[in-house]
């Protein structure tokens, strides 16, 4: 089928968070790391480009994600989406807004919509300010990420510094009205100069009635839920056959590894739950690694039973990452785990290991890189946005998930390899 749909991601974990979501569909959804290199072909429906930009230099985003763009729209694409964190990760200068700007630049629209929201995941958008379960950002455990701590709930005052035009809000007592009343704000807001619209949802309901509203609009930006309803849209618009069927590899070996570089709060306990268990763990330190390099873990993993799914982390509460850092660098620091757990998921691969977990946007983007994946089937939910995805590695067929930090409940790594057993 032609593609009717390209995606933009920040991050490998986005990426996969997204196409999970869009694959509830039933529909095939094909997840691409980084830009091709060669002319679009085979494409499915929906097309979603990975890119690790979240924390790179402006410059380099903005041209990494236009060249997705360009990709994307020689595929066919009719609508494309330019996808972030749920919890708005950035800085400052960006790289949400410079990255949005170009791509409206590129496609020739004047305005937008902002909503990361994700209710299954607990991310709500209320007069303009998101939250994290019950919490405003800015006192969930967001404050402290490592790269980009968030010190500010409203999405308007975060997204004003990174942006060249006006910012606006829809607000719930609008989006609760349906999707003519978003569209007619959208309009007053155009009137007004108002490029960039944060819009606030609190429910699956309302994402609904916004990406209704949107069905126009070239460009939509936000968290992966507010592209779920996009399918069922195009479907009811005639744009997608019924035919078209997602298929799943079923020749998986059984031997399995986890890889936790996240030190976010739910993966700290997803490791701690995995341990509990009494499964095999070894834990990276970042000062330990500058010493003695990745040898002593990759001696450790070839002494273990993959069929048990060993556990290699870095993962570590917030104090302790802040030595770490204080020590090394903070670049330097993430460099270190992030190059560690490329290396032992090769050493994995080579050993046997058909499914690997990876925990970790920044780590998902380096193990998928060293395993020299360029292309994802995305298979069945694990937990709300993060599914089993399949390729090729090394001449293997190969289970992979990638799970953003904050993602999944405590007893995710147990439950991923649970899911692969059901299909």
């Amino acid at each position: 089928m032609a593609t009717v749909f390209g995606a933009i991601a920040d991050d490998f974990t986005g990426a996969t968070d997204l196409a999970g979501l869009l694959a509830r569909s039933g529909y095939p959804v094909s997840l691409r790391i980084g830009v091709p290199d060669t002319p679009p072909q085979d494409t499915s429906p929906f097309e979603v480009i990975a890119l690790k930009i979240r924390t790179e230099p402006v410059e380099d985003a903005v041209s990494q994600a236009r060249a997705a763009l360009a990709w994307l729209t020689a595929a066919g694409a009719q609508q494309f989406f330019w996808k972030y964190c749920s919890t708005f990760d950035s800085t400052p200068k960006g790289n949400i807004g410079p990255v949005a700007e170009a791509l409206m630049a590129d496609l020739g629209v004047t305005q937008t919509i902002y909503c990361p929201a994700f209710p299954e995941n607990g991310r709500a958008i209320f007069m303009g300010n998101l939250f994290v379960g019950q919490l405003p950002l800015s006192e969930s455990p967001m404050k402290d990420h490592p790269l980009t701590p968030m010190r500010d709930s409203n999405l308007m005052r975060l997204l004003q510094p990174q942006v060249t035009a006006q910012v606006g809000l829809i607000d719930r007592l609008t989006v609760a009205q349906g999707a003519d009343h978003i569209r007619k704000a959208c309009a007053k807001l155009a009137d007004q100069g108002v490029a960039h619209i944060v819009v606030d949802a609190v429910e699956n309901a309302d994402l609904t009635r916004i990406a209704e509203a949107c069905a126009d609009l070239r460009l939509l930006t936000g968290g992966s839920a507010i592209a779920m309803p996009i399918p069922q849209i195009f479907a009811r618009n005639g744009l997608l056959s019924s035919s078209a069927k997602a298929s799943i590899p079923r020749n998986i070996g059984t031997e399995g590894v986890v890889l936790s570089g996240s030190c976010s709060a739910m993966t700290n306990a997803q490791v701690a739950n995995y341990i509990a268990q009494g499964k095999a763990a070894y834990q990276l330190d970042p000062l330990a690694l500058q010493a003695d390099g990745v040898e002593p873990a990759r001696q450790w993993l070839a002494a273990q039973d993959l069929a048990d799914a060993p556990l290699i982390y870095a993962t570590a509460a917030p104090d302790r990452v802040r030595a770490a850092q204080a020590a090394l660098g903070q670049a330097q620091a993430g460099a270190l785990v992030e190059a560690a757990l490329a290396e032992l998921a090769i050493a994995a691969r080579n050993h046997g290991a058909r499914r690997i977990v990876v925990a970790g946007g920044e780590t998902s983007g380096a193990v998928t890189t060293a395993l020299g994946v360029d292309r994802l089937h995305i298979g069945p939910e694990i937990a709300a946005g993060v599914p089993w995805c399949f390729c090729r590695s090394g001449g293997h067929e190969i289970a992979l998930t990638l799970k953003s930090g904050n993602f999944g409940a405590e007893g995710f790594f147990s439950d991923a390899f649970a899911k692969l057993e059901g299909i």
